[in-house]
């Protein structure tokens, strides 16, 4: 195969895969209705839950404004050259991600099989946050919220003991929505409400995927827009909050020590790598029904900035909505203690204030020591700072911090249906990308695409995914779902990005790359690109490779975090062996794939050869 590309090359034909179609093939392959379309189905799928609530955690954890000089970094040397690679790819072969690295070399088909493992397993319990999205939604219309008070114990004496141990809003999360078991090896059974509402998630995912880019075309216009509407209504709402300032105050005072804290570099190349989606075959899809003469470049740097714009406008709405509730949580602990104060040392009402507590502390710890003492114990500690501190991210922060401030705001079923909508809406999207990334491949598969239409091979994937996914509806669900969610992709997606840019600039050709792109958009490929693919891009994903690898080792027996009903709180548990050996097989069934293939190919041609070798 490499002798006949040669070949053709010496006599003046430009070498490349697409070269070998016909006219007829290229027409036969459906097409974004326009070039807009392709730009907010790539928005909408990179654009997801991460923007929300993964990145305003990174920046409370890692010196808030100066967070973003390492991210931003990211972005340059990571970010944009890996989405421009990958757009490039599945624009110049036209396949998904198992054809298009098929037919830069046979030997890497294992690189698209692996992307459409780890997809798989992504679609599997990504869609579960949308079924707690819907069930969330459906309980916004109630009033009060369901999540705002505790309900009252079995005699109606008082209010439920877990509830009262924990919060309103925890209670509802962890008993209400989840059920959830002491430990992971408690699985229950299925419980019908949440299997219901993941139904209805598959569905809709089924509905927006059924006939291809016909389809969800017209559904990313919806699923790209509706979460920034959603956005800016919140960031008006929540810079009139009280107490939002110093939400803003402490997300954009930079902690320049941090700078020099490797972790933060670490993860600010990690939340880029992620937050873009790259590894998953999702942007590989998307870009093989462009037009061949579709200047990706542009898309890709365009993508890129909105992508990490989003995330730093979710944090300004984030941090607005987190500073009203950390005011409020602060402001309901000095009225606490100042109640008790009053009551017990019979001080005259309104003689405490916030501004003198302290100092009327010390005078009551100085002239009344022992009857100080007796009241010392129920008097809490209250700190605005430690409540800023607080870092929650993921389904906590959804779910828990979020419904907490919106249980406190002024006609809180608004805020609530339209956050969870918002909510709904990034799943939605993202999921788009997610089934395409297995679809694409399969509806490539000339074997399958022979005996299945392609709304059968749709509600096969659908139906699967569904089945499989009602394990993440029973009452341990949540504990194999942060399996999945920390173990499934991190490891497999490294390696398979890395393989892609080895493969581009050094199987393929970089230069050889770079003339197929100038062939089809009229651009030049110029040094940033070479260079960023070439050398600084592999080498940040190694160093990736090596950190997430090496921590794994040192941490040693794995830990999740189990919710302990008695105490109203979670507690640090170690991973069963069988949860063990689930974690290993999640990493090793996808990463596996890329020699496996590579092997069976090579096996299947010297068989070949040995085959058709002349007898002596």
């Amino acid at each position: 195969m490499r002798l006949a590309i040669k070949r053709r090359a010496s006599s003046g034909q430009r070498p490349g895969p697409t070269r070998e179609r016909t006219p007829a093939m290229e027409k036969a392959r459906p097409q974004w209705g326009n070039p807009l379309q392709f730009v907010f189905a790539c928005i909408s799928y990179a654009v997801g839950l991460g923007n929300v609530w993964r990145f305003p955690y990174l920046c409370q954890m890692y010196g808030g404004g100066s967070f973003l000089v390492p991210y931003i970094i990211m972005l340059i040397v990571e970010g944009m050259p890996l989405l421009y690679l990958e757009l490039a790819v599945g624009q110049r072969m036209r396949q998904g991600s198992i054809g298009a690295w098929r037919t830069i070399s046979p030997y890497l088909s294992g690189v698209g099989v692996a992307s459409v493992v780890v997809s798989f397993f992504l679609s599997m319990y990504y869609n579960v946050i949308n079924a707690w999205g819907f069930w969330y939604l459906f309980h916004s219309f109630q009033d009060p919220l369901p999540w705002s008070v505790c309900p009252l114990n079995g005699n109606r004496t008082g209010y439920d003991e877990e509830c009262e141990k924990a919060t309103s809003t925890q209670y509802f999360w962890y008993r209400k929505t989840l059920n959830i078991s002491p430990s992971i090896q408690e699985n229950g059974g299925v419980q019908w409400e949440p299997a219901l509402c993941l139904t209805l998630a598959w569905l809709m995912v089924y509905l927006c995927i059924l006939r291809g880019t016909e389809t969800t075309g017209k559904v990313v216009y919806f699923t790209a827009s509706m979460p920034y509407c959603v956005l800016i209504i919140y960031l008006i709402r929540g810079l009139t909050l009280h107490g939002a300032t110093n939400g803003l105050k402490y997300m954009f005072t930079p902690k320049m020590e941090q700078l020099a804290n490797p972790k933060a570099w670490i993860n600010a190349a990690t939340q880029i790598f992620f937050s873009l989606g790259l590894g998953f075959g999702s942007l590989i899809a998307f870009a093989s029904y462009n037009e061949p003469s579709t200047n990706c470049q542009k898309h890709a740097i365009t993508v890129s900035i909105i992508n990490s714009s989003t995330s730093i406008f979710a944090s300004i709405v984030t941090f607005s909505i987190y500073g009203f509730k950390a005011t409020f949580n602060y402001e309901n602990c000095l009225n606490r203690v100042i109640l008790l104060l009053t009551n017990s040392f019979d001080l005259e009402d309104g003689f405490l204030t916030a501004n003198n507590l302290e100092e009327v502390k010390d005078y009551l710890a100085s002239t009344y020591p022992s009857k100080y003492n007796d009241v010392f114990p129920h008097i809490r500690n209250c700190s605005l700072e430690s409540e800023l501190n607080t870092a929650v991210q993921g389904t906590g922060l959804a779910f828990i911090v979020y419904t907490e401030a919106i249980k406190n705001m002024e006609v809180s079923q608004l805020w609530s249906v339209l956050y969870f909508f918002m909510l709904l809406m990034l799943g939605m999207g993202s999921m788009l990308g997610n089934t395409a990334a297995i679809l694409t491949p399969l509806t490539d598969s000339k074997v399958i695409s022979s005996y299945l239409p392609r709304e059968a091979i749709s509600g096969l994937v659908c139906l699967i995914n569904c089945a499989i996914g009602m394990v993440f509806t029973m009452e341990s669900g949540n504990y194999w779902f942060d399996i999945f969610n920390d173990y499934a992709a991190t490891l497999s997606l490294l390696l398979i990005v890395l393989v892609e840019t080895i493969a581009v600039c050094y199987v393929y050709g970089l230069k050889r790359f770079g003339s197929d792109l100038e062939a089809m958009t009229g651009r030049t490929l110029n040094w940033y690109w070479k260079s960023m693919w070439a050398f600084v891009s592999p080498l940040l994903i190694i160093g990736l490779f090596i950190f997430y690898l090496s921590d794994y080792i040192i941490t040693g027996t794995l830990q999740y975090q189990a919710w302990d009903a008695t105490q109203g709180q979670l507690v640090t548990k170690d991973y069963p062996p069988y949860a063990l050996a689930v974690i290993g097989l999640l990493v090793a069934s996808s990463t596996m794939c890329i020699p496996l293939v590579a092997l069976g190919t090579f096996v299947r041609n010297h068989l070949k050869m040995g085959g058709s070798a002349p007898v002596a």
